[in-house]
């Protein structure tokens, strides 16, 4: 396929960024110099502002990123979301439900008013839940409304929740996760992440939030002819399928390898920044 304008898209963890969560002085480097030249860069991610704003503090970013794995873009410069695909209230009510009876903890996302508000569902927090807390309080970008214990009084109005996230053992996340995905009006997916296999990390959205959904809007809004997406994750898949060019990581899973259509290598080496501008010509 003929170049022609493109959208260069790439996933954070396992793909762009180092095993300690940032990004290189190389990666740096190669892609601010590719976008002085014009390249069009955003990055897609589960991750929401709050970590997402460190690490490309420093990244000439200037598209708005896809955050919380498609259910918003965010403007770094303004702190603007927009895109945002809210839950069913229905729905969101029949989960908390589940979670409750299930006693399967988890936290509740809303956003109102370009802030992110967290409580927390189904009872009391483990030591992943409360370390991940841990990290994320006093943040500009998130106003957590959960006591030490893990009780949280949730708001009159659901309306504007826009995903539910799950850190428990797997066999547990697996069985509510096959509950979940029976409720009607909801995207869920279960998957392991950076704290390995033994535990299932669950997520529930609006179907309209994917990555792929996103990047498609963002595209059509700034008139990019070609998508190249860079992956490792199943989370990954959507994107990888909708780019014209879907690259995987040589360190991601066999299934998102197998559907890429480039592979190429490790995230510890540099290799989406190398990719890009060796696509648009220029020496890495």
């Amino acid at each position: 396929m003929e170049k022609g304008k493109t959208l260069y898209v790439s996933d954070l963890d396992g793909t762009l960024l180092q095993p300690d969560a940032k990004l290189s002085p190389r990666t740096l480097e190669m892609l601010n110099r590719a976008i002085s030249e014009g390249a069009l860069f955003t990055i897609a991610t589960a991750r929401t502002p709050a970590t997402v704003a460190e690490i490309v503090k420093d990244l000439d970013l200037r598209l708005p990123a896809v955050v919380m794995t498609g259910t918003a873009l965010w403007d770094k410069q303004s702190g603007h979301y927009s895109r945002v695909c809210y839950m069913d209230d229905a729905a969101v009510k029949e989960l908390v439900k589940i979670y409750d009876q299930r006693q399967y903890p988890t936290f509740l996302y809303t956003l109102r008013d370009d802030m992110i508000h967290i409580y927390h569902v189904g009872g009391k927090m483990n030591p992943l839940e409360k370390q991940f807390i841990e990290e994320r309080s006093h943040n500009r970008f998130k106003t957590i409304h959960i006591d030490s214990d893990g009780s949280s009084v949730l708001p009159d109005y659901l309306g504007d929740t826009v995903l539910f996230y799950g850190i428990q053992p797997d066999a547990e996340s697996e069985a509510v996760y096959a509950l979940t995905s029976k409720v009607a009006d909801v995207r869920a997916q279960k998957y392991y992440d950076f704290y390995g296999p033994e535990i299932g990390i669950l997520e529930a959205f609006s179907p309209q939030s994917t990555k792929a959904n996103a990047i498609k809007a963002l595209a059509q809004s700034i008139g990019a002819e070609r998508i190249v997406a860079f992956g490792d994750n199943l989370n990954d898949l959507p994107m990888l399928e909708l780019a014209d060019v879907g690259v995987a990581m040589e360190n991601g899973l066999e299934e998102v390898k197998g559907k890429a259509d480039v592979v190429i290598g490790k995230n510890t080496e540099d290799e989406v920044a190398k990719f890009i501008l060796r696509d648009m010509g220029m020496e890495p």
